[in-house]
């Protein structure tokens, strides 16, 4: 067996063994939320509506929802501050959509180059729709750890995402690869093994992929005179732009026909663009859904995190998600916005932050 058979073969080993462990395991948290979770947030600056439709979204789910202009960077609504300014937990496989651009960066696929996997082949488009891991972990073992990290770097994991945000503490991306016993960099690029990522650190990437390049500080307004004088900041420009429609192509079949597509069975009205994911640790699953949208009135990013049992999963937070954008609807959030815009001033120019 060549070398490459014997990777191959030893990670198909240690995720059968992890699958079938995962498969019977007991879990101790709950999906629903004990009391009244976001008694102590700080909302002044933040928009009424989109708030509202984030927690009535969530209901009596144990999460948070992070809603993010991705033209600027401003939180528009942070619910559950507490879980969402937190350490952070293991992505799961939105991850997935970090090693995606590292891969396009480095000119190792295209959207439609067909990777060959044990029995089969795909390509990018489907392997992000289905969230395929030994996809993922096949690209993490060709760009190595090295790679895979400076990329992640780049786009902001294991540094802080706001702007002198009170209380937001840091996730961590580690500075080696997992064991190979563990999996490697290959578990890390298809799970996020080893890393903890915090629901700011994923929307302020994500928003970089819906605004083209641009990975904003993120702001989260807490007086009325912050929210009059608020200017945007800029971290770092990525050069990213002309990969985004590739990535664009598996975040938009996540929804509509693959892993997030709960997400249709409430909202439908414009393409929304997004990647799920599901794991567990010490019987707590988590449960993430990063998206963005496109209205003719502009883009949202958002990041729905749920924490508990069995009922906390991916999927559940992509529904979620589509709650949010149909209660956004029928509240004409989206026609009144394009009417307020119609009549603004022309905003005022970003501050870079390099």
């Amino acid at each position: 067996m060549t070398a490459r058979g014997q990777v191959r073969a030893s990670a198909r080993r240690v995720a059968l063994t992890l699958r079938h462990h995962r498969s019977y395991e007991r879990f101790t948290a709950s999906s629903f939320a004990n009391g009244d979770i976001f008694a102590g947030d700080v909302t002044i600056g933040e928009d009424p509506l989109v708030r509202q439709a984030a927690i009535d979204a969530l209901g009596d789910m144990n999460g948070t929802a992070v809603v993010i202009d991705p033209s600027s960077g401003r939180i528009l609504a942070m619910v559950n501050q507490k879980l969402a300014l937190s350490p952070g937990a293991e992505p799961c496989s939105t991850i997935k959509i970090t090693v995606a651009m590292a891969a396009l960066s480095e000119g190792l696929v295209t959207r439609d180059t067909m990777v060959q996997l044990p029995g089969f082949r795909m390509n990018m488009t489907d392997a992000l729709a289905k969230s395929n891991n030994l996809y993922f972990e096949e690209l993490g073992r060709e760009l190595g750890f090295d790679r895979v990290r400076h990329y992640a770097t780049q786009f902001g994991l294991g540094e802080l995402a706001g702007y002198n945000i009170a209380g937001e503490q840091l996730g961590v991306y580690p500075d080696q690869a997992i064991p190979a016993s563990e999996g490697g960099v290959g578990r890390m690029c298809s799970f996020g093994q080893g890393v903890s990522l915090t629901p700011l650190q994923l929307g302020a990437y994500v928003a970089s992929l819906a605004n083209g390049g641009t990975l904003y500080y993120l702001q989260h307004p807490t007086t009325q005179e912050e929210v009059a004088e608020f200017q945007p900041k800029v971290k770092r420009t990525l050069d990213i732009a002309r990969f985004v429609p590739d990535m664009q192509d598996g975040m938009a079949g996540a929804v509509e026909f693959g892993t997030a597509r709960r997400l249709r069975a409430n909202f439908h009205e414009f393409p929304v663009f997004g990647k799920t994911g599901t794991c567990s640790d010490n019987g707590t699953r988590f449960g993430w859904f990063a998206s963005y949208s496109d209205s003719p009135q502009g883009n949202l990013v958002t990041v729905f995190f749920l924490e508990g049992g069995r009922p906390t999963f991916g999927p559940r937070a992509a529904e979620l998600t589509g709650v949010f954008y149909k209660n956004l609807w029928d509240r004409n959030y989206f026609a009144n916005k394009g009417q307020q815009e119609a009549h603004a001033v022309p905003p005022v120019a970003a501050q870079s932050m390099q």
